[in-house]
């Protein structure tokens, strides 16, 4: 199942998965040098403008975000007596995201919410009739109350902070400079997020490499590095580290505990980049080079304000992971914490403060746009309720219907095994998207966050490790890969298929999972 040609992406539905072409006549005008020019209004910030942006964002956020799960079971639910048909609308919902892009494209761009519903109805439904109104209203307002809406609001803060940053220019697309370009990308997605790390990189670095014959090199290494591997340090940076944020995983954890199997990966990958882009610059330069499409010029940043923003939101959720000021608002099945909402009130504000002190053309130059929000609320929500039943399954370990799946990354003498939690949740989160996988196999774990990050420290680090490299294994694991294939291959670079990109993972990444597997999780 390869990726669409280039019409059949012109004529697909926003999706997470299609990536529609832009009218050149909403683009942003520019002055003489191809830069926004900031002081004219562009109509790309309105309706005409959404076609190709909600495409664009919604590659990012709808199908990572569209693929989370909810951080906890209601009290009460007893998962040991649940059998394996609860977990059907989750299964059948996933595989819609899946498949309904691609196989009935118009289908799904119309009744998407439709069928996020459907899903959700017969998980609450069955609920219901089988455990009682009570637990099911406890059930769901938990889900939504306490994850739903802080997941929603952090990356609507982060979207739109990084969606105000606009790179213009060009260089010449070197191997130093492309390896460089590479190295401050992925730096930069702990920081913004490999979605926010995606956008504001991946047009700077085709731009660069434009008059390059072979050029399809930098784009699989930008999706490996920046897209995946490098949003490992903090809960920013993917969204499976955010869901183990929320259930209690320290901020700083996984930067003190995964930085050293990140690091290897980061240097394998730019030094074999760098020497393979060498060879192949070398042999283009004995031969005639091709017109440049876009003339070397000094590189701009537009929307710098809204680094400090970044910033703003990087406190705020390291305040409320600190300040605990026993304030609680209760609610049947659980209670809202001060702290938390104190949290997404500041990140609401954040939002707003770049909206407002962000030109309108810088991000038109970003092709930003807010129809996907509506298309990722439905589908998401629909995820975290169809969740609920399958995460009290897990929580109910070897006495639930996932009692093999348990024993499988479990040692005969009761300890887990780290090899296999590493393998397992990395082999999901190749295909199913890593912010649920993650979830899974937290659970499985056990789902206490102390014990996770105690004794049990080298499993978190698997579970966490699998889900966020390995996503890069294919162009649906994580949400930026399709979102930078579609970008990439409407500026003209001959992307590989589906598949094609998969020779690519696996004879790139896999030796050096393997490597990993023997050298961190032996």
């Amino acid at each position: 199942m390869g990726p669409k040609s280039g019409e059949e992406a012109t004529r697909a539905p926003l999706t997470p998965l299609t990536l529609p072409r832009r009218p050149a006549s909403v683009l942003p005008r520019m002055n003489g040098v191809g830069e926004p020019m900031l002081g004219m209004r562009s109509a790309a910030c309105g309706t005409r403008g959404a076609g190709r942006a909600r495409g664009m964002i919604g590659a990012v956020l709808a199908l990572s975000l569209a693929m989370v799960g909810p951080a906890f079971a209601a009290e009460g639910l007893d998962g040991a007596g649940l059998s394996f048909l609860w977990a059907v609308p989750f299964c059948g919902l996933l595989l819609c995201i899946a498949t309904g892009p691609v196989l009935f494209p118009h289908f799904w761009e119309h009744h998407y919410g439709k069928i996020a519903a459907f899903w959700g109805v017969l998980t609450v439904l069955p609920l219901v009739l089988s455990k009682g109104a009570g637990i099911a209203l406890a059930a769901v307002l938990h889900t939504m109350l306490l994850e739903y809406v802080s997941f929603i609001i952090l990356l609507f803060a982060l979207f739109t902070v990084a969606g105000g940053i606009l790179v213009t220019g060009n260089l010449r697309g070197t191997p130093m400079v492309n390896t460089g370009l590479l190295a401050i990308g992925t730096a930069l997605a702990s920081v913004v997020g490999t979605t926010g790390a995606s956008m504001i990189m991946i047009r700077p670095i085709i731009r660069a490499n434009d008059d390059r014959r072979t050029n399809v090199h930098v784009v699989i290494f930008f999706i490996f590095l920046v897209s995946n591997i490098g949003g490992s340090l903090t809960p920013l940076g993917d969204p499976p580290l955010f869901l183990g944020f929320l259930r209690g995983v320290d901020f700083f954890w996984t930067t003190t505990h995964m930085f050293g199997e990140m690091l290897f990966l980061v240097i394998a990958l730019l030094v074999l980049f760098y020497v393979w882009d060498s060879i192949l610059h070398g042999r283009e330069d004995r031969l005639a080079p091709l017109k440049d499409k876009t003339p070397d010029r000094p590189i701009k940043l537009f929307g710098t304000a809204n680094f400090a923003l970044l910033g703003a939101i990087i406190v705020a959720i390291l305040i409320s992971a600190s300040w605990k000021p026993g304030i609680n608002v209760k609610f049947p099945g659980g209670e809202m914490e001060l702290q938390n909402i104190a949290r997404d009130i500041a990140l609401v504000v954040i939002a707003l403060i770049s909206l407002k002190i962000t030109p309108k053309p810088v991000r038109a130059g970003n092709e930003f746009s807010w129809g996907p929000i509506k298309e990722v609320a439905k589908l998401f929500a629909g995820i975290f309720i169809c969740m609920i039943p399958v995460l009290a399954m897990l929580k109910a370990g070897k006495a639930g219907a996932f009692g093999p799946l348990v024993a499988l990354v479990t040692n005969p003498d009761g300890t887990p095994n780290n090899v296999a939690y590493f393998w397992a949740t990395g082999a999901l989160s190749s295909f199913l998207d890593n912010a649920p996988t993650y979830l899974v196999f937290f659970e499985l774990a056990g789902g206490d966050p102390k014990a996770l990050m105690g004794p049990m420290a080298l499993t978190l680090a698997a579970i966490s490790c699998g889900a966020v490299f390995m996503g890069a294994n294919s162009y649906i694991g994580n949400a930026p890969n399709f979102m930078v294939y579609a970008i990439a291959k409407d500026m003209g670079v001959k992307m590989p298929s589906f598949f094609g990109y998969m020779v690519w993972s696996v004879g790139i990444l896999v030796p050096l999972f393997v490597a990993v597997t023997f050298i961190f999780f032996r």
